[in-house]
């Protein structure tokens, strides 16, 4: 199974968008609306596709919603760039239940994120990922967000994981701290992939040697976070740098609210969804989607609704 691990590994490179999940306005998923964003993205060079992450609000969808919204989209990729749905949870079952689902439909790795909520420690964490690892053969993603779990996953445990389970090949970092992110390559091994999932440090973890993003701007732009990285991995680095830069203020306006709620926002402007969170979410204050909306028209990004 290394041999397919190592496959893959050469294959999971770039922006990695982390999809959202469009609502009707009775709360019901929009799945036809789901396979439209996949298009837009495949369609602007997108490198990898990812749903129910912490952009797609898993949390406020059942389980058996999950497991469609991974169908559907896996359906629609058929293929074209690897798929890597979240399937974890605060709840180790269903994080069991989801990334066997997500093997079972022929997913490219899975994207499972440190516990919310329950703050597990050091060793409950190795315990939990590593029972998750030995349920399947798919690759999984360790994702650590101390931001949004209340814990932070600590390089020692990830690289004890990373030993000791073969099918952990990578991490998506959503963490501000730089000195962690470096020594994760430092102890797990530079072969190791290292995902950004803070938008400001996604070229930066590119150069000290990360394999790419999964960056929620990238529901709203994906052409140009497609091509920073493309920059990046064609060796112009004055060109990703400069993208980098680009990226700033959108970056910055996306995330002046919780996500996914600005994004969708955007996306509403755009025409491309209409922008329906559950609650506890809801859709940002007028003052910032007047931001938003300011924003996106310094993009040249098309506002068709006012």
């Amino acid at each position: 199974m290394a041999n397919d691990y190592n496959e893959i590994k050469s294959k999971l490179r770039g922006s990695i968008t982390p999809v959202i999940t469009p609502f009707k306005g009775d709360g019901s998923i929009d799945f036809e609306k789901m396979s439209e964003l996949i298009e837009f993205q495949l369609d602007n060079g997108t490198h990898g596709i990812s749903v129910t992450g912490t952009s797609g609000e898993p949390s406020s969808m059942t389980l058996e919603e999950r497991e469609q919204v991974m169908l559907n989209a896996q359906q629609t990729i058929n293929g074209r760039v690897p798929f890597v749905p979240g399937t974890g949870s605060t709840n180790h079952d269903e994080t069991m239940r989801l990334t066997k689902k997500a093997e079972e439909i022929g997913a490219d790795a899975a994207m499972v994120i440190v516990p919310y909520y329950n703050k597990p420690n050091q060793q409950a964490l190795y315990k939990h990922f590593k029972t998750v690892a030995d349920s399947v053969d798919i690759p999984i993603i360790v994702y650590n967000i101390p931001g949004r779990t209340a814990q932070n996953l600590h390089v020692d445990t990830l690289a004890q994981l990373s030993r000791d389970c073969p099918n952990i090949i990578g991490v998506k970092e959503s963490n501000k701290d730089f000195e962690h992110v470096n020594r994760v390559l430092q102890r797990c091994g530079r072969d190791f992939l290292l995902f950004s999932g803070i938008e400001l440090l996604c070229y930066p973890m590119l150069a000290i040697g990360g394999a790419g993003s999964v960056s929620a701007t990238a529901n709203v732009l994906p052409g140009k976070v497609a091509e920073m990285h493309d920059a990046w991995f064609d060796g112009d680095v004055v060109r990703a740098q400069k993208l980098h830069y680009e990226l700033m203020e959108l970056n910055d306006v996306l995330f002046k609210d919780t996500n996914p709620a600005p994004v969708k926002a955007a996306l509403g402007m755009m025409g491309k969804i209409e922008p329906h969170l559950r609650l506890p979410m809801d859709v940002p204050s007028k003052e910032l989607q007047a931001e938003i909306r300011e924003t996106l028209n310094k993009y040249n990004i098309t506002v068709e609704y006012a």
